[in-house]
């Protein structure tokens, strides 16, 4: 049985591990780009898998399924640091699409992504903030308030809101159609409910990209490597310039 308690406070710990805020919204892309020996990976893993995470002795991959939503690829990488901190004897993981399925290790490292996400005290004053402003009953508008502002997936929100006894099953269902819609009509940016570009949905961040501008700089490889391992982690922005942002702009 998970222990939600438990796990609430891990992802507390991990907050502040990070020297995060215990409730603000949190970047959780930059955070691991900057962990020592994470290399982070983004690219399009079909309809099934939402990333993994490969632990060595010095360093560790995590993947994230770039083919989702901004949303969810957000809640997919915390669910990947739960298996990067906590799922010791695991070495390599492949996790499912769905929220709230698979093994109780799967099930536990959601329920760790939605309170590293959404922290417990931060959700329920905004809830109650919500409450208060309208009849006591969550709508449509609400649960689209909370996902903007915590910046995670419908299907991401609806999973804590039913968790937390704020919606029942067929609420929820109800509120899963037309999600883009549904907040491009309240005035919200869609890109949290759609996937970055074809031309942007592949890339590899973090400890491999440190790696190979330190060998690079202390002369261990050559110049030519170096540009032939970046190409190998579709960091073709590196090798040739970002032509695509048009330069620099110096603010």
């Amino acid at each position: 049985m998970i222990d939600k308690m438990i796990l609430s406070n891990k992802a507390a710990g991990i907050r502040k591990k990070l020297g995060e805020d215990s409730a603000l919204p949190i970047d959780i892309f930059a955070l691991v780009y900057s962990l020592a020996n994470v290399t982070l990976v983004k690219y399009p893993l079909g309809d099934k898998i939402s990333g993994a995470c490969l632990k060595g002795r010095t360093s560790a991959v995590i993947a994230v399924n770039s083919g989702m939503s901004v949303g969810r690829q957000r809640f997919s990488l915390a669910h990947e640091l739960y298996h990067f901190y906590y799922d010791e004897d695991m070495t390599s993981t492949v996790c499912p699409a769905q929220i709230g399925e698979g093994s109780p290790t799967e099930k536990a490292a959601d329920q760790f992504a939605s309170y590293l996400l959404m922290p417990q005290a931060a959700l329920y004053d905004k809830i109650q903030e919500i409450k208060g402003a309208g009849d006591g009953k969550l709508t449509t508008e609400d649960v689209i308030n909370l996902e903007q502002y915590f910046g995670v997936s419908r299907k991401a929100m609806l999973f804590r809101l039913q968790e937390e006894g704020e919606l029942s099953k067929s609420e929820a269902e109800g509120m899963q159609k037309d999600v883009i819609l549904s907040a491009a009509k309240l005035g919200y940016d869609t890109s949290l409910y759609k996937p970055a570009p074809e031309n942007k949905n592949k890339g590899t961040y973090g400890h491999y990209i440190k790696q190979a501008e330190n060998l690079l700089q202390s002369g261990a490889i050559s110049a030519g490597k170096y540009e032939e391992w970046l190409l190998d982690a579709f960091r073709e922005d590196i090798v040739y310039g970002d032509e695509a942002q048009g330069g620099e702009l110096i603010d």
